[in-house]
């Protein structure tokens, strides 16, 4: 059996299904399929970039270390869009999880989880940090702040002059007021992460 990745797409990027990988898919698909609004771009782009990361970051290395990776390539590919499904749903709690999960596997490491600045404008940069936070601090620099809402450190610095962000006692701005300007921002069409309203 063939599964395309992403809806319509090339056959090169259609995996074959061994029996036990069908089945998952099946399962995947009766968990999110059913509830699920329309598959849309924001969807497509985070499903793709999550399906990259975790191939990257886990399955190339075992494919290094064992020679073979099995049917992991195709079990990350049928997840990808129920992750993807439950990062973005209603279900704010399950969205958590799912980004706290994610970064706990694709991130390990014995040091607090603190990612490049730039990371935080990829797409699950972006998503983890809408509902999850930083998984790690309550308080980030300007900079980092600004790499989270896509403005320069100067930008930051004038909403925190004008109440827009909220300084942290112990320097920076606090991480939930970050994430709440930009709730804002994707929740109105008027307003930007670094806007003036």
């Amino acid at each position: 059996m063939a599964v395309c990745v992403g809806g319509t797409r090339p056959a090169g990027s259609c995996y074959y299904l061994t029996p036990s990988v069908k089945y998952l898919t099946i399962s995947v698909k009766d968990e999110v399929g059913r509830d699920m609004e329309p598959w849309g771009a924001e969807q497509e782009v985070l499903a793709d970039h999550l399906i990259e990361v975790v191939v990257r970051r886990l399955v190339d290395p075992l494919e290094i270390l064992l020679g073979h990776s099995g049917d992991l390539r195709a079990e990350i590919a049928a997840n990808g869009r129920a992750w993807a499904a439950q990062l973005l749903g209603d279900d704010d709690q399950a969205a958590s999880h799912t980004a706290i999960r994610l970064v706990a596997a694709l991130y390990p490491g014995d040091a607090p989880f603190d990612p490049p600045p730039q990371w935080w404008r990829t797409p699950l940069g972006q998503v983890v940090l809408r509902r999850a936070g930083h998984p790690s601090a309550q308080a980030v620099s300007y900079s980092v702040a600004g790499a989270m809402l896509g403005v320069t450190r100067q930008g930051v610095h004038d909403l925190v002059t004008r109440g827009k962000l909220a300084r942290h006692p112990d320097g920076g701005v606090t991480v939930d007021s970050v994430r709440a300007r930009l709730h804002r921002a994707t929740t109105d069409p008027h307003a930007s992460p670094g806007g003036r309203p």
